[in-house]
């Protein structure tokens, strides 16, 4: 049976990439952080679903959890690692505590390089185990190649797991595992409505940005309910990805390809920056 490990599978892309590997007959053991997750998503998800609560931040329980997997594999490689659990905080990158912008360094960075040192051995690294090597899908962002305002901390984590993937898919051609970014742009889950999202307007409204973040609220509001795409779609390239002997290093998975993707990377910086600091009534202050 192929098997293949995802982080952070209680809502949004995790839920839907699981869902649609369970329906590709693949045991899929995902991460998430209670009983309750647990129970609510195996429910939802069948026997196929096999869940292991940990925090990707939590070195021994991330250790445990590769244990497990390991025991129910039975000398079997696993087909893939999808590493996917991140947060994203919201903030002026000068007014937002460093508390936070580790956190989400700690989270997105670290948490995913923690997941592929522990689960690599299962993937190929091992080598006594049987089988073909896995491959490890990460969820990177077009964030990681187009900066907004506000988003830095995202931002600065997911540009840290363009590096990881390209680094890591260099290293790990010596035990045959490949490595694949997916960059997906505004999707539609709950991460756009969870705390980590909202912008906080009573820690910053005081700010100079106070008027500006409270745009940018009503836009991703907007966005999300107009244009964003289903996280299904990420789980159906997943999918095509595992299967595909020879895929490609990176996706991009955007609802407007022209305009989210290629528009903004061959606009002049200065051009694109002005014009985002005109649409949130960015002024120069005297």
């Amino acid at each position: 049976m192929r098997s293949v490990v995802v982080t952070g599978v209680s809502s949004g892309i995790g839920f839907a990439l699981s869902k649609e590997l369970v329906a590709h007959n693949i045991r899929v053991f995902g991460s998430v952080r209670n009983v309750n997750d647990a129970a609510r998503v195996g429910a939802e998800l069948g026997p196929l679903f096999v869940p292991l609560i940990f925090d990707i931040t939590d070195e021994n329980a991330v250790k445990d959890a590769v244990q497990r997997v390991r025991e129910q594999l039975q000398g079997e490689m696993l087909w893939g690692l999808v590493n996917n659990a991140g947060i994203a905080v919201v903030g002026p990158l000068m007014e937002t505590s460093l508390d936070e912008i580790r956190r989400q360094l700690e989270v997105n960075v670290i948490g995913q390089i923690q997941v592929t040192q522990a689960f690599l051995p299962l993937l190929g690294a091992d080598g006594t185990l049987t089988g073909n090597p896995g491959k490890i899908i990460n969820i990177g962002s077009v964030s990681g190649k187009i900066c907004r305002p506000f988003f830095g901390p995202y931002s600065i984590s997911k540009y840290g797991i363009e590096a990881f993937s390209d680094t890591l898919r260099i290293e790990l051609m010596i035990f045959g595992i490949d490595v694949v970014l997916i960059r997906p742009g505004m999707i539609d889950t709950p991460i756009w409505f969870k705390n980590e999202m909202q912008t906080n307007e009573e820690m910053f409204n005081q700010s100079v940005y106070a008027k500006s973040l409270h745009i940018l609220k009503r836009y991703i509001n907007s966005k999300v309910t107009k244009s964003a795409l289903p996280a299904r779609k990420v789980g159906v390239l997943a999918y095509k990805i595992l299967s595909n002997p020879h895929p490609k290093t990176t996706y991009v998975l955007v609802p407007h390809y022209f305009s989210d993707w290629i528009v903004p990377r061959i606009l002049p910086k200065r051009f694109l920056n002005k014009k985002i600091a005109k649409g949130l009534g960015f002024l120069k202050r005297n």
